[in-house]
């Protein structure tokens, strides 16, 4: 479960002998602009909306899919933060 504050990872092996970021904490998104066809660093402010559990927005946990609320604006998660260890989202219009 991924929620807003200082960075905190975890690198683990998988079966296969892969690995995996697993991204407990995070303070900032890759935001991608398809306006300008740009990425941004921003901070995440908060959690507006979570399509995985309703409850996951009163605890600040970041799902795929989750919209947030940035320095730059809204935008909807697209990464799998848990998985991927980082926040990507693309800016909503």
């Amino acid at each position: 479960m991924t929620k807003i504050g200082s960075v905190k990872r975890e690198v683990i092996r998988v079966r296969g002998g892969n690995i995996k970021v697993r991204l407990y904490r995070i303070d900032y998104a890759n935001v991608y602009d398809p306006g300008s066809g740009k990425y941004v660093k921003a901070r995440i402010i908060r959690v507006l909306e979570n399509p995985a559990n309703p409850h996951y927005v009163q605890k600040g946990i970041i799902t795929k899919g989750a919209v947030l609320e940035t320095e730059v604006g809204r935008a909807v998660v697209t990464s799998r933060p848990g998985q991927h260890g980082v926040v990507n989202a693309r800016l909503l219009t």
